[in-house]
């Protein structure tokens, strides 16, 4: 078998939008007026009223097997169509992709399960529906019970599992194929650390134990980093770096991030179910905002957003992201005992976190903000949408003059006991 695992050349993805004549009318009896007389008078729309959209332009690479690779980029970069390529749910407009081996796809966890079978009858089903025989499906039904760890439940039908439950059953059915090649889409974005930390482990086993080929597409930098050997960045469609994991991260990181404390949105569609991500600003306790805060002032994050109707499970948050990708942490608004999320209201709203000084060391920081339904999907996951700089301000010892290691550097309370 060929050392290359997957070639692709000149890829190129083509949508035609159609949009309607008459962009003003407003009543649903203009249009179908407009309607009837295309149709009686035979017209066929103006050129004017299609557009092109390339969602994918001029991809080309090679992946050779063993690799595990990356997909990065923000929302809209264009990874979802190329998943879609690669899986051949959809053809290229342009250029052409080789496989060497069977290829498996995970774009959509529990893709296939029947809520009314129990967790038993929807291994045999899920692993038909994605290739497995059913002599395969038998030998290695022990070891993806294990994995999902539902052997209690095994018998319940799945509409009765948590969100969690039913995640891990539908990923240890697909991280069992034998396949070449496995697609997989932001299994990760959802799930307990535990679990993130098996799914990462399989994927390293296929790929390094077994000589299989993984393609990754997240919004989880830290994931991307300890899982993918290379990473692929798109923006706009086209490929804007392919190499090393470490270097692709950094660059990209850095790449279109805001230094001027402040990130608003470009993109006016609200996503499901009916959200709309507008900005994300940040600036210290004394008002100043900009590219360099001191350790020793609070730091204040402001998300504001639209919503369409209340939602009971939101979570409105983000990440803080070192130079180098790993994430510092993470912050929710339900972290909060008096419930914030209560706090919703239709139209706009605008949430404040505040950091408090003294915990950020000193060093390159990036604001990533995450929008999720409580332990059931992420719904905004955007990356690096502020730069900012820390300057070490608090806590500097006469002893100690040098920055400190870690991304955190507390001030933490100490006594003296007599003996």
């Amino acid at each position: 078998m060929s050392e290359i695992a997957i070639t692709v050349e000149n890829l190129g993805k083509k949508y035609r939008i159609r949009h309607q004549a008459g962009r003003g009318q407003t009543n649903l009896r203009e249009a179908l007026s407009q309607g009837v007389s295309r149709l009686l008078e035979m017209k066929r729309p103006s050129s004017d009223e299609v557009e092109e959209f390339w969602a994918l332009r001029n991809v080309s690479f090679e992946t050779r097997r063993g690799d595990v690779l990356g997909i990065i980029g923000r929302n809209g970069a264009g990874k979802s169509t190329f998943l879609k390529l690669l899986s051949r749910i959809t053809e290229p407009s342009t250029g052409s992709i080789e496989f060497s081996g069977r290829i498996a796809s995970l774009l959509e966890v529990g893709t296939g399960f029947h809520p009314e079978l129990s967790g038993r009858e929807n291994i045999f089903l899920n692993g038909a529906i994605l290739g497995m025989h059913r002599t395969e499906i038998r030998r290695k039904f022990d070891d993806i019970v294990n994995f999902a760890g539902v052997e209690q439940f095994l018998d319940t039908p799945v509409k009765h599992y948590s969100s969690g439950m039913y995640m891990r059953l539908a990923f240890a059915v697909a991280a069992h194929l034998d396949t070449d090649i496995l697609l997989v889409d932001e299994v990760l974005a959802v799930g307990d650390a535990d679990f993130q930390k098996k799914c990462i482990g399989k994927m390293h086993e296929v790929a390094q134990e077994h000589g299989r080929t993984v393609i990754f597409v997240s919004h989880n930098m830290p994931a991307v980093k300890s899982l993918c050997n290379r990473t692929l960045h798109l923006e706009r469609g086209s490929v804007v770096a392919y190499g090393s994991t470490e270097e692709v991260l950094s660059s990209y990181l850095a790449k279109g991030s805001s230094n001027s404390g402040k990130w608003i949105c470009e993109d006016p569609r609200p996503v499901q179910p009916g959200i709309q991500l507008l900005s994300v600003e940040m600036e210290d306790s004394e008002g100043a905002s900009g590219m360099t805060y001191f350790s020793s002032r609070d730091l204040i994050v402001t998300t504001t957003f639209r919503l369409s109707a209340t939602i009971p499970s939101l979570c409105v948050g983000f990440d803080i992201v070192t130079a180098d990708g790993a994430t510092a942490f993470r912050c929710y608004q339900t972290d909060q005992p008096e419930n914030v999320w209560l706090r919703q209201k239709v139209g706009i709203n605008r949430w404040t976190c505040t950091i408090p000084a003294g915990l950020l060391n000193g060093g390159t920081y990036y604001v990533s903000p995450r929008i999720a339904l409580h332990n059931v999907k992420g719904l905004v996951m955007l990356d690096a949408v502020i730069q900012f700089e820390v300057m070490l301000s608090h806590g500097v010892s006469p002893f100690w003059n040098r920055e400190r290691p870690g991304c955190v550097a507390p001030i933490m309370p100490w006594s003296a006991q007599e003996v």
